[in-house]
């Protein structure tokens, strides 16, 4: 996993914040303070906040931190990466303020795609399924005290790359930090383009809940988030994740053995972990053994395919089984409270998403 680092090739470094929007040679750190940046005004962002009388800067000037976020007016579409080039982003780091995490959703497009290759709230992006933050140390993402939100998973493109954030708060402009690292590079024919699908459903329908579907193309299945609310008393975690692929019709070709199982847990979890490739949080933090599956619990998991990479040739659908138990020790489908996110890689072009959901059917009660 390390052994690149010794290796010298001709890539180029450039990183993407709010001081240097197109993460330019040498240029990083010149905002003025009151002063709309060229750069910024092309990219389409808003001014620097704040006056000389105001400003944290005002005593220092340029170069002392004067732009280190963006303020996202509300009920705003706003870009934060906007490059036409060869690369691949190598990491993001972003931090955002207090307000519900499902407001803001980030796009990604590829390639001057007009349908998003990403698609999902700024929380869920991160395993971070309900309205508070969550210490998350897997390979891919992190999650660092207090909301530092990091994704490592490559995304190479090979003309252009566009990342938008929309905040959705209606009432509330947003505070966002970011920071996006490129490395310039001609990319490989094999090299896939990375995808990534959020879904919410409330309650379900009893039947499985569908995590993604109408996948087409040849890839790799690389990992799954899911936030699960308890509307029912007792354990929820029978169900098994199902994946039709290159074909499949009414029976999968891969079938677990149970939910916690296929997070890498087993016998009902009874404790938080997070781990390299898996975790699970009760994000509501009852931890002893007879309160953690009451209604009203809710549940994060994730689960990476870092070294088991699901791969497909032709198509892919990603289901779980939303089930408990009944009286008498059978096995009740429930109607729970599910949001999920697929994290996959492919060629493109790639089948357009579903109707993202709306604010009110996105919003956590």
């Amino acid at each position: 996993m390390l052994k690149h680092l010794s290796h010298i090739t001709d890539g180029i470094t450039h990183l993407i914040t709010a001081e240097n929007v197109y993460g330019k040679k040498g240029v990083g750190g010149m905002a003025e303070i009151g002063k709309l940046q060229d750069d910024v005004a092309k990219l389409g962002q808003p001014a620097c906040t704040g006056d000389m009388e105001t400003h944290a800067a005002r005593e220092l000037g340029t170069g002392w931190k004067v732009r280190p976020c963006i303020q996202i007016p509300k009920a705003t579409t706003v870009p934060i990466l906007d490059l036409t080039m060869s690369g691949c982003i190598t990491h993001i780091w972003v931090t955002m303020d207090e307000q519900p995490l499902q407001d803001l959703i980030f796009r990604f497009y590829w390639d001057e795609e007009t349908e998003p290759s990403v698609e999902v709230p700024a929380g869920d992006f991160f395993c971070l399924p309900f309205r508070k933050s969550l210490k998350i140390t897997s390979i891919p993402i992190t999650v660092n005290p207090q909301r530092g939100c990091n994704c490592y998973m490559p995304m190479p493109f090979r003309k252009h790359a566009r990342i938008t954030v929309e905040n959705r708060n209606p009432q509330k402009e947003h505070t966002l930090f970011y920071a996006i690292s490129v490395e310039e590079r001609d990319i490989a024919p094999e090299e896939a383009y990375f995808h990534a699908q959020f879904r919410r459903q409330n309650p379900t329908t009893g039947d499985d809940y569908v995590i993604v579907d109408g996948i087409k193309g040849r890839g790799q299945y690389i990992g799954t988030a899911i936030g699960w609310q308890q509307n029912t008393e007792g354990w929820w975690g029978e169900g098994e994740v199902k994946m039709f692929m290159d074909g499949d019709t009414d029976y999968a070709t891969y079938v677990g053995t149970g939910t916690e199982d296929y997070f890498c847990g087993a016998w009902g979890f009874f404790d938080n972990f997070s781990a390299p490739f898996s975790g699970y949080q009760d994000t509501t933090a009852l931890l002893e053994k007879r309160e953690t599956n009451r209604v009203g619990n809710r549940h994060a998991m994730y689960r990476f395919h870092v070294t088991d990479p699901i791969r497909f040739r032709e198509d892919l659908k990603v289901t779980i089984q939303v089930l408990g138990w009944r009286s008498e020790s059978r096995f009740l489908p429930l109607k729970d409270d599910l949001n999920s996110v697929a994290y996959w890689y492919q060629t493109e072009p790639h089948a357009k998403f579903p109707a993202f959901p709306t604010r009110d059917e996105m919003e956590v009660i």
